[in-house]
């Protein structure tokens, strides 16, 4: 009998081998909308996982809620159950005043500002995307009509702002060093992808620019029609580059 991984109820040899992930289960189901042939694999806890194909490749979906630590748990799970090539759709705030609420951002790498990422590897070691598969990313958002920027972001793991200390990560600092955007799981899927030899990559869509006031549950507004019409970008984007990567795969 094959054997269900605990957190996100997949089951080992279930998933094929791209994957795309996302942190908001709905917008997993979102994604699973553009496939064929979609069934449900799971759906425990934030972890919401659909198979289906798409031009006649099977893909994998999985939300993997929000955060590095439970975000690497869907990653390692999804690995363990047969991915080798990880592509995250997700959102970001801008950290350059030329990124703007509905631009995309290719991922190139991330600055890694995570205690999961402290933990799981060597102080230094470098939170970096697949070069194919950012590649992919890139020509593929370059089809859109919607201003794409490639580049470095980081990935933290505070949202809402508590006091300024030593270790709170200085957006004004991070856009004079060229850092294009924040989100929270791109330096655990990086990381992942060098420690257990897939390829992983992300297109993110931006919620808005955060230089000058940071993060406001005030403000902050995921659900507006600008992201909801960026994120279909953004799918799109991630699904042509599956279908140009399974393209560049040798003929078994």
């Amino acid at each position: 009998m094959a054997k269900q991984l605990p957190l996100t109820g997949l089951v080992v040899g279930t998933v094929p081998r791209f994957a795309l992930v996302c942190g908001d289960p709905q917008r997993a189901q979102r994604i699973a909308e553009h496939l064929t042939d979609t069934r449900l694999l799971t759906q425990q806890r934030e972890y919401h996982a659909y198979w289906g194909t798409y031009q006649g490749i099977p893909v994998a979906v999985c939300s993997h809620g929000i955060g590095a630590p439970g975000a690497a748990i869907a990653f390692e799970e999804l690995i363990a159950a047969g991915a080798d090539c990880i592509v995250r759709v997700g959102t970001c705030g801008g950290l350059q005043t030329s990124i703007h609420k509905g631009h995309l951002v290719v991922a190139t790498a991330a600055v890694q500002y995570t205690g999961y990422g402290r933990e799981t590897m060597p102080e230094g070691y470098p939170a970096v995307a697949d070069l194919d598969v950012t590649v992919a990313l890139r020509d593929a958002a370059r089809q859109t009509d919607v201003p794409t920027h490639t580049g470095i972001v980081i990935s933290r793991d505070n949202f809402y702002a508590g006091v300024q200390t030593p270790h709170t990560p200085h957006y004004q600092t991070l856009s004079g060093a060229n850092v294009l955007a924040v989100e929270m799981e791109c330096a655990p899927l990086f990381l992942l992808g060098s420690l257990r030899r897939v390829r992983t990559g992300a297109i993110l869509a931006v919620d808005g620019n955060v230089l000058d006031e940071g993060e406001n549950m005030n403000t902050y507004d995921p659900h507006a029609q600008m992201m909801h019409d960026a994120v279909a970008v953004g799918i799109g984007v991630a699904l042509t580059a599956v279908a140009n990567l399974h393209a560049q795969l040798p003929v078994s």
